[in-house]
Order: C-alpha cells, then structure tokens, then sequence
C-alpha cells in the first residue's frame, strides 16, 4: 500500500533539513520524503497534491489536525489522513537533532494498516436526569437543565433552607438510602420515601403548612419530624389528597432514568470510574457547570469499542465455590467485573477499556482488544525496526494514554522549547499512546525487549486509580525479575508517575538503558498472551547473558510449580477437578498425580481445594525441558478390594476412610465394608441377612 509522508520543520523551528529527508526515506523505505518549513501556509499546495493516488497519507504535524483536514474534506480525498506529533516529542528537545530516528519510528507506525474493527457497545438516552441531593443545590440546576433535558428531582435534605417549591415543572421526590446502579441509558434509582409527605402527591395547597401548630411544614412541603406533636391536623387538612401518611408502609420508590446528576456531599457511587452517564461534583461550583455541559450533550445514540475479549475456558477464577484467582475484580475501577460461577462476568457497559484486567490476568482468559495484542506488537515491532533502520541506539519505549498522559507529554514538549530548566523528551525514548496506561501487561513489555527495546517505561498520571498504579508497580517488577534473573543488567521496566512536565522531566532524565539482547526477535505477537510469553521468554533466553535452570518469582506471578506433601496427600485427585489449565491430572492406570507445570497458572484452586492442606505453590520461571512433560509428584501402590482383589483406591485413602467411619452407623460393626470396592459392599449388604432392611422397616 502506498502511503505520502508529509513533513514539516514547523518555521525551521526543528532541525529538519534535506538531509534529514533522505534519512527518513531511507527509515521508511520510500524513495523520497520531502521536508517543508511552512506546509500548513505557503507550502499547503504540496499536501493538498499528496492526497492524489495513493492509499494514505501521514502528516508530522497535529497543530493543523483541524485545518488539514478541512482541507482534505473540501478536496473529497478518499485518502485516510494520520496525523503524528514530532515537535513535541522530540523535535523541540533538548536533544532534537538526535531525534530523527524517533521521528523515522513514529512516522512508520502511524502508516500502518487499521487494525481490525472491533464489537461495540450501544448507549440510547432519551436525555431523561435524575438530579440528586439538597434541594437548595438540587433546586437552582433543576431549572437550568429543565430546558434542555427531562428533568426529575430526588432532595436528599429537604430542611427548606433555600428552597419553595412552587409550580409543578418537574417529578419531585424525596428520600433517603438511595442506591444508583447501571449506565447511560439505563440507571435504576431506588430510595427510602422516609417523610411523611410525598412531594410528587402534593398539590402545594398550603393546606397543612397553615393548620401546624408547631410549624414543622416547610415550604418544600416536608415535615421537620423533630418539631412535629402528632396532633395529624395535616393530615385532615390533606384529606382526600392523600399526600400525607404517617403511617405508610410501603416506603420503597423507584424510577428508571438516562442520566444521574448527582450533588451530593458524598458521592453516591463511589468507584474511581463511575458509569458513563453519571455525574458526582458535589458541592464544587465549577465542576457542577463542567458536568453540565456534558450531560446536555449526552442525548441521543451512543457507542464504544467491547474493550474485552473473554475466553471462559481459560478462566481460573472458581472451582466448586472456591475463588482461585480473582484478580481482574480486584482491580477493576469500574466495578465491571463480578463473579459468575466458575466464570467471571464482565459487563461491558460499565467496562471503561483500561485493560487492567488483562494485564493482570495469568491465564490469558482475558484479552484487550482496543488494539488486540497482534496489532500492538506490530505498532512496537515497526518503531523498533524504523529506529534501528535510521541509526537510533538504545531504543525506548514510553506506553502512556492518549488523554492526559500526551497532554503532559504536549505540555512538556511545548515547555521545553528555549528551556533551560527542562530538557523534554530523550531522543531515544518514543512515546507509545495507548487508551489507557494500564492496557498493556507482560505479553508485550517482554516481547517489546525481545525486539530490541532497551526500557519500557509506564506513565501513570493522578487520574489513574490506585489499584492500576499497584498493579502495574507489580507486574513491571515480575517482568524485571525474570531479566534480571536471566541475567539482563539494568533497570528495564519503570514506572513514572507524574502530575506535572516538570515531574516527567524529571523521570525520564533517570531512565537508563538496560541490557537488550544481541540479536532482535523476529516473531509477531500472538492472539493468545501465554504463546506470545513463550516467544518472547525463549528469544530472551536463547541470548540471555547467563544460563540458568529457573528463576524464583514473587506470590502472584502467572508461571510456577506446586509442592505436595505426600506424608499428607492421600491421592483423592480433588486437586486434579479443581485444576482449570489441565497442569494436574491423574493416571487412568494408575494411582498417580501428575503435574505439567507449564500448564500451571498459580491460580491457588488445587491449594485451596486439597482437603488435606498437603499442596503449596511455588512460583517460579523454570527452564527445564520437563516443564512441557507430565511430572509425577505423587504415586502409591493400589489398594485392592479384600473380596475380588479389584483395585479400587489407594492404602493411604481406605485407611484414613476407616479411620473417619469407623463410628458411622453405616460401616459400625461392618468395617472390612470399608476395604471393599464399591460393587462387593452392595453384595455384602445384601447378603447380611441381620441387617435390618428397608423391606423390614415397611412391615412394622
């Protein structure tokens, strides 16, 4: 496919120069790339002649996103038009005329083929909001919205501080012990109806305002119950009305609504990412208005990429109601996952697509796919080959997301420019914008320095939750271990967290290059993240400076073995029913436990499982070619039936049965029933002609 680079040294304020083109082309492998001084003004006749006969076309330039692409819409050019920032991240530098092999990367990158469409997820508001919380807050942005949406009220507080109501504009309810679930679209509202006036049965007659002697009716028409004498004039006042019941029993109210406005003190919904739909800015003024403008723009059809591709046969979160692993809920700022069974259940509207689910998933049941991991592995693999093509060394690799973290990233790039306080970015370091900075895990980081990259560094933000920042602090420190412990000098895998382009200026001036291996890796990235974790494992093994047998890893890794106690193990094989990647197994012809330890993804299932506490895990990265074969790790002769001799289970197991029964009134009496299989204890009972039977019991 053919493809049109423009570039532009934006006014010669970045040393890019005809050089520098013949550079680029050669990166790129194209005859040519011209690079222009003022494309965007007396130059734009080159840009618009890019757009004839080809199949895209990448400009350096996203200062001029907008009027490029006006320009292109005027035109009727069929021509997608990728837009790659180069001054910013690098070509204002401090070292920008060291920069051109990023550039050469960043511009190979944005010329790659979309990757595949994937599924998404559909929203459909009506532009329906419930308007949550004190009436004196709630009442002023009700008549504001009133406009533009459908508006329902719910006071929280209705003390009449600041508030009349007055003509019936709206649904108006009050109460308490609200709960707010679902999405845009599709929230369900529930509340406790705890005074004794409804206010959306309420006429505003003022009938019982005037006939309470101790004036406990407020003009939001609520009874202040700490006034109130239970003289229940009101009530007579309110007559056939009925708006009035002291007495009701039925208190539970519910409604459906598209939107929620919630200006609560504390926020209903409390996870770090709420629902799409759902509004939490309290009492801050600013953040009120903020929200507002979204929330009249959040009407009409939506939708979203399914973030997530789940693959439930590969799940290793329940066995026989006991949790295995459980990390992917754990880590969800969204609360989208939940337990299922012996499945997990994701809901993808509330998924918001960080993919910290994925990154922590040790199976791969799991998977992102807004890039799917084959389309990310290609993006990194091209950086890395068109920076090594334009003579780059030391390549590295920024993954941040595409909203705060390149905003910071912008933000220092601009700050940097005839700085001498701040440097911007390395040369070396190119930025990797991702949806969120929590979307790519082990899979990638690893394969990423099978193909050369010297660092991976992980941009974190304040807006990040707390449980990513944990996660990827952890996962980073696996990925380290299992270099370090192949032999690999240096610190490859950094976490940044900044808030501020003086605080990532800082970070990235402490990022030294790691020890790549000597030859780059040739293999593309797999669909499924434990074979794409075996390709890269065995390339950085395969060159790693030193060779080992295995590699100790910390509790939670995904890779490891399991030790069992075999004074204690008594071969019931619950472990081997437990087990959702096959790593256990019996012997059909023989009383064995079996293990494939490549199999194993430490789920702890067999551990928890085990009646007899006699397994443990034992994470580890073990080399050993026996890691793909069935390993025995416990095995006994077979324990044979004292009537037919047919093997039936193992000395260990009949003599620990014997020892447990022995009292039960079943086997009292009748123990040697207990060393019979299970045939020749049915014709035993049949024949004791003593026993007494359930015939017997009939006659009496």
């Amino acid at each position: 496919m053919s493809t049109q680079y423009k570039v532009c040294s934006c006014n010669r304020s970045m040393p890019l120069d005809a050089d520098a083109g013949k550079l680029l082309a050669r990166a790129l492998g194209e005859p040519a790339v011209a690079v222009a001084s003022e494309l965007c003004r007396h130059e734009v006749g080159g840009f618009l002649a890019a757009l004839d006969g080809v199949d895209r076309v990448v400009v350096a330039c996203t200062q001029e996103r907008a009027l490029f692409s006006e320009l292109a819409g005027q035109k009727q050019t069929v021509a997608p038009i990728r837009f790659v920032n180069i001054r910013e991240t690098g070509g204002w530098s401090a070292q920008a005329g060291e920069s051109l092999p990023k550039m050469a990367a960043l511009l190979a990158a944005a010329a790659l083929p979309d990757p595949e469409p994937v599924p998404t997820v559909n929203y459909d508001s009506g532009g329906h909001v419930l308007v949550i919380g004190p009436a004196a807050r709630v009442q002023p942005w009700a008549a504001r919205l009133g406009g533009q949406l459908e508006v329902s009220v719910l006071f929280t507080d209705a003390s009449g501080v600041g508030g009349m109501l007055s003509e019936r504009l709206y649904p108006t309810f009050s109460g308490e012990q609200v709960r707010v679930t679902g999405w845009l679209g599709a929230f369900d509202v529930s509340w406790q109806q705890a005074n004794p006036i409804d206010p959306e049965l309420c006429t505003r007659c003022n009938a019982c305002v005037e006939v309470c002697p101790e004036n406990a009716i407020n003009l939001l028409y609520q009874v202040d119950l700490s006034k109130c004498g239970s003289h229940r004039d009101c009530v007579k006042a309110c007559a056939a009305i009925g708006a009035i019941d002291f007495g009701r029993e039925d208190t539970r109210r519910s409604g459906r609504f598209d939107l929620v406005f919630d200006l609560s003190d504390t926020p209903l919904l409390a996870m770090h990412q709420p629902p799409q739909g759902y509004f939490r800015p309290g009492a801050d003024a600013l953040r009120q208005a903020d929200d507002a403008l979204q929330l009249v723009q959040m009407v009409g059809e939506f939708d979203k990429p399914k973030f997530f591709v789940y693959k439930d046969k590969l799940c290793a979160h329940s066995r026989n109601e006991k949790v295995g692993c459980n990390a992917c809920v754990e880590v969800c700022s969204a609360e989208a996952i939940s337990g299922a069974g012996n499945h997990i259940k994701v809901n993808p509207n509330l998924c918001v697509g960080c993919g910290a689910c994925t990154t922590v998933c040790p199976s791969g049941a799991l998977g992102y796919a807004y890039p799917r991991v084959p389309d990310m592995g290609q993006r990194v693999r091209t950086m890395l080959q068109a920076y090594a093509r334009a003579g780059g060394r030391q390549p590295a690799l920024l993954m941040h997301s595409d909203e705060a973290g390149a905003e910071l990233i912008r933000q220092l790039g601009r700050m940097a420019r005839g700085s001498r306080q701040l440097a911007g970015l390395p040369a070396r370091i190119m930025p990797v914008a991702l949806h969120h900075a929590a979307a790519t895990g082990l899979d990638v980081w690893l394969s990423a320095v099978a193909w050369g990259a010297t660092n991976i560094a992980v941009l974190t933000t304040p807006q990040d939750a707390p449980q990513y920042v944990t996660a990827l602090q952890a996962q980073l420190a696996l990925a380290q271990s299992i270099l370090h412990g192949l032999g690999y000098q240096g610190d490859h895998f950094i976490l940044l967290k900044a808030g501020t382009a003086a605080e990532l200026d800082a970070g990235l001036a402490g990022v030294a290059a790691g020890l790549a291996p000597a030859q780059a890796a040739t293999f593309n990235a797999a669909a499924e993240k434990r074979t794409t974790l075996d390709f890269a494992i065995d390339h950085l093994l395969r060159h790693a400076p030193q060779k080992v047998e295995s590699i100790a890893l910390a509790a939670g890794a995904p890779y490891g073995g399991v030790a069992v106690d075999t004074a204690a193990c008594t071969l019931c094989m619950s472990c081997v029913g437990a087990c959702p990647s096959s790593a256990l197994m019996d012997n059909p012809n023989a009383p064995q436990l079996r293990f494939v330890e490549r199999n194993c993804v430490q789920c702890g299932l067999c551990e928890k499982t085990c009646p007899e506490n006699a397994i443990s895990l034992v994470p580890r990265l073990s080399f050993n070619e026996q890691v793909r074969n069935p390993v025995v790790l416990n095995e006994t002769e077979p324990y044979h039936c004292i009537r037919c001799h047919k093997p039936f289970g193992t000395l260990q197991m009949v003599e620990n049965m014997i020892g447990k029964l022995s009292l039960h009134s079943a086997f009292a009496g009748n123990l040697d029933r207990i060393r019979m299989c299970s045939d020749c204890r049915v014709i035993d009972m049949m024949e004791n002609k003593a026993e007494l039977q359930v015939t017997d019991l009939k006659r009496h």
